[in-house]
């Protein structure tokens, strides 16, 4: 336990009075705690860090991957080939096979502890604290509940707690709760239980960073029980989802399991009958198990998916989850974070309105590259007056593209850089001699200057920036740019009806408004000490800007195509309301805005019923990111989340996939994550999705492939049993592996790599529940691995009545790999002919052709294989027999194509 209330209570901490708050945690605020209270509080409550994520043991991980039907079924196979078979080599290569299929299963585990040592990293901060009524420097770890703690601009919070003080304090909480601007602080009690994170001002969160300001922090929570810390449980808890292509796969093996199991079974009764051996019947078994168990399944899946994953790479897209590389291919939603994912993280002004006058602000981000526009027909006015208080009022600095200070702040000054203004000379001619700093109580802030008025008298000019209703309370008149070297104009009913009328248009754009003033003051009796925010009255307005996070160039374009494909996207953010609706507006997100608190409101069933109508949800906390994600999946969804905060880490675990952002991600979403973005641009995730689709057809069109051959597989070894062909063993177990590992594998290869069809992205998103096989293309396979099946059949009962049961052998391990080479040709279109010229435009899949071919041959030619195989030489008319044996199958598929083709044509045309 890391606090000294109950939970219920310690949610409130930002509804307590400062007094309150002290007596709760029984600290004096000037001297802290003493040496002795803070060592009972620290075995009391532990040190303020993550608790680590118990570990499943090596052996036992390991010992889990033969948890799976197939493993087993090779484990027994290998076993058995060893005793009583005693096949000493065919043992072991089983048992080496089940060794590696585990392997790969481990390198795919353990993200969690990942996570969390992410977060433990986040920790190694130093804390100033008040102990034994002197200010120390700790280490953040060492801080327990009570402590009064000293923040400052550029410090990383230590702790959760309760502000005592603040003082110009600003705390940027983006990674916690998505907000795109700081938040100005203030120590007044907040009133209402229900107040969400990021409104709840007079409290300051682990993690998050001070930008601007000071501030003295009374801690309420160490370690887990932080928010960060609950974070880093969710993501302890929870174990991670299975993939679509995980379930399609376990759903195929059972299906393979069934229907070999039965084929097997059969096979053993039908050889006892006869009167078998044990050896023979056992030895058949071991063969018929390895035939009928796709042994090459894992390895060319990985193979497959690697392929995928390094083409994402390219698309500056990192996959950690091999098997999550097909799964953006079925994604049909995507809940994005708008900070920093669908916008730039970088606010930028884009429109300036003076009295009668508008202008909009071209270029974005902290680069002064950008023009202020007007309208045509207008006459030109002066920008510089309205222009210096954005560069004189203000401490940011922005340089080649970069900032150092408040972001409002520096989209102001490079509004003043686009209006022609150097920013450091302009400072160095008008130096700073007074400052009324910022503060939440008056929201506003003021710098006095040395100036030269219109009339050539020497004054001192106060220029102010602030919130638009508090200057407007201030003020007495309006600087008019129509009506040059007259007073400024008296503000009456009409002007101020203007200026609220274009606030509110500004702000209904979801723009942040802030507005500037003057006010002039005679040189000689200026007193720079005196009380400057009570001379801040009267005030003449000059502008209001309106500044915004802008979104990605691309992410319009990108959410355009992810809809044209059928995929729903939503923006999930901590800002306001308004604020992301109106960004949500400019990028085409489908759907109405509603708040956190709402969201949360909704019963689940109320939910699933509208979320489908539901574009936006503001002022979320990590556990709406979490429960979003489970109704989306609830209603069938594959749901990807992307996100670059902390906030993000447990809902990009849960999801079916979890974007990370590689530039602005913390590391534990990146961690918490299954693939990152390099560039952190959304359009990536669309390039990703175009690859998931492709990856995912190219997988379907290898499990054809796979599936007829072990049709074929299965008819011969049960009818070299019924109707005893080369003593119901047609394939030795090592024969059968060869075609498994060498001609199966190099086609599937092939297959995995070949090119995308183009209507990809225009096609609707896979069910989660969708067959990977459907009924109709299960028995089209059926007769084409009947075909196989007899045609191998027919070779072995021809050649061994001719040439002996070793010569049928080989000869039926050759016309079974050719079979399967011309299998691979005819699954790589549904409608397309083998004759096609097409056929011959993929260089990969003609390569791992060729490389087939060589393993056929080497099978029969080399002495080596010929003693580990059992096979022997061909001659030429042999060779000729095992060619020509595969114009049935052919023959068959060319005819299922003409039919297809003739049916598709037949719908076109209704």
């Amino acid at each position: 336990m890391t606090t000294t209330l109950p939970k219920a209570t310690a949610e409130r901490y930002h509804t307590l009075s400062i007094a309150e708050v002290l007596a709760v945690e029984r600290v004096e605020r000037d001297d802290g705690l003493s040496s002795v209270e803070v060592a009972a509080r620290r075995a009391a409550f532990g040190p303020n860090r993550f608790a680590e994520a118990r570990r499943e043991p090596r052996w036992r991980a390991f010992a889990r991957q033969y948890a799976d039907p197939m493993q087993i079924v090779l484990l027994c196979a290998g076993l058995g080939s060893l005793y009583p078979l005693k096949q000493l080599g065919t043992g072991l290569l089983l048992l080496a096979l089940t060794l590696f299929n585990a392997v790969l299963g481990l390198r795919q585990e353990g993200k969690a502890a990942a996570a969390v040592a992410a977060l433990q990293q986040m920790m190694v901060v130093k804390a100033r604290v008040r102990r034994d009524g002197r200010l120390t420097e700790v280490p953040a770890e060492d801080l327990v509940p009570g402590d009064v703690v000293l923040v400052e601009a550029g410090d990383l919070v230590p702790a959760d707690g309760r502000l005592v003080r603040a003082a110009r304090l600003e705390v940027d909480e983006s990674a916690l709760t998505g907000e795109s601007v700081p938040v100005v602080k203030d120590a007044a009690t907040v009133p209402g239980a229900d107040a969400a994170l990021g409104d709840r001002v007079d409290m300051v969160y682990m993690h998050t960073n001070v930008t601007r300001g000071t501030g003295e922090v009374v801690v309420t929570a160490t370690g887990m029980a932080t928010e960060v810390g609950e974070i880093s449980g969710l993501l302890q808890t929870d174990q991670g989802a299975e993939t679509p292509l995980t379930r399609q796969l376990a759903r195929l093996t059972d299906q393979i399991l069934v229907v070999a199991g039965a084929a097997l079974l059969l096979s053993v009764v039908v050889n006892l009958a006869r009167g078998n051996t044990f050896h023979v019947v056992f030895t058949a078994a071991v063969a018929f198990a390895v035939s009928a168990i796709p042994t090459g399944l894992p390895a060319v899946v990985t193979t497959m998916l690697s392929l995928g994953t390094q083409s994402l790479a390219r698309a500056n897209a990192i996959v950690k989850r091999l098997r999550s590389t097909e799964t953006l291919g079925s994604t049909s939603a995507i809940n994005s974070d708008k900070t920093g994912t669908l916008t730039l993280n970088e606010m930028t002004a884009v429109e300036l309105t003076l009295p009668g006058r508008h202008y909009t602000v071209s270029g974005s981000g902290y680069s002064t590259d950008g023009d202020i526009r007007h309208t045509g027909g207008e006459p030109d006015v002066p920008l510089e007056p309205y222009l210096l208080p954005l560069a004189l009022a203000s401490d940011a600095v922005v340089g080649d593209g970069a900032l150092v200070g408040d972001p409002t702040e520096g989209a102001l000054v490079v509004l003043a850089a686009k209006g022609h203004l150097d920013i450091a000379a302009t400072r160095q001619r008008y130096p700073r001699l007074a400052e009324v700093p910022f503060d939440a109580a008056y929201k506003l802030m003021a710098t006095f200057h040395r100036v030269t008025d219109d009339a050539g008298r020497d004054v001192v000019r106060a220029y102010v920036k602030g919130a638009p209703d508090q200057l407007l309370a201030r003020a007495a008149a309006v600087d008019v740019p129509d009506r040059p070297g007259q007073a400024p104009a008296v503000i009456d009913v009409d002007l101020r009806d203007r200026y609220l009328a274009e606030n509110a248009r500004l702000a209904g754009q979801g723009l942040r408004v802030m507005a500037t003033a003057r006010k002039d003051f005679d040189a000689a009796g200026f007193d720079p000490r005196g009380d400057l925010l009570g001379m801040l009255g009267d005030l003449t307005l000059l502008a209001l800007v309106g500044i915004v996070d802008p979104p990605r160039p691309q992410a319009k374009t990108a959410i355009a195509t992810a809809k044209a494909a059928g995929i729903q996207v939503r923006m999930i953010t901590g800002d306001h309301a308004v604020t992301a609706a109106a960004i949500a507006r400019q990028l085409g997100i489908d759907g109405r805005a509603i708040t956190g608190a709402e969201f949360a409101a909704m019963s689940d069933e109320q939910l699933a019923g509208e979320i489908d109508g539901i574009g936006v949800i503001a002022r979320v906390t990590p556990e709406h990111k979490v429960r979003l994600v489970e109704v989306l999946r609830a209603k069938g969804h594959i749901v990807a989340m992307t996100g670059d905060g902390v906030n993000d880490a447990p809902a990009l675990k849960r999801a079916d996939i979890g974007i990370a952002m590689g530039i602005t991600g913390t590391e534990v979403s990146k961690e918490a994550s299954a693939m990152i973005l390099t560039d952190d641009d959304f359009a990536t995730i669309v390039k990703a999705v175009a690859i998931g689709r492709g990856l995912y057809d190219n997988l379907r069109k290898y499990v054809l492939f796979q599936m007829g051959a072990l049709i074929g597989f299965i008819v011969t070894f049960l009818g070299a049993s019924v109707l005893n062909i080369a003593s119901g063993v047609p394939l030795l177990p090592l024969q059968t592996l060869w075609v498994n590992f060498t001609t199966q594998v190099f086609q599937a290869v092939g297959i995995g790599s070949g090119k995308a069809a183009p209507d990809l992205m225009t096609r609707r998103p896979r069910r989660a529940d969708e067959a990977l096989l459907s009924t109709r293309t299960l028995l089209g396979l059926s007769v084409i691995g009947l075909v196989m099946g007899a045609t191998t059949l027919a070779v072995l009962w021809w050649t061994a009545r001719a040439d002996g049961l070793t010569v049928a052998r080989t000869m039926g391990l050759t016309t079974f790999s050719i079979l399967n080479l011309v299998l691979s040709f005819t699954v790589r279109s549904d409608l397309r002919s083998v004759f096609s010229l097409d056929t011959f435009d993929d260089r990969r899949f003609l390569t791992t052709t060729g490389l087939s071919v060589l393993a056929i041959i080497m099978a029969t030619e080399a002495g080596v294989l010929q003693r580990i195989l059992g096979t022997v030489g061909l001659d030429l008319r042999q060779w000729l027999i095992c060619v020509v044996a595969a114009v049935p199958l052919l023959a068959v598929a060319e005819a299922r194509k003409a039919v297809l083709r003739h049916r598709v044509a037949r719908e076109a045309m209704r």
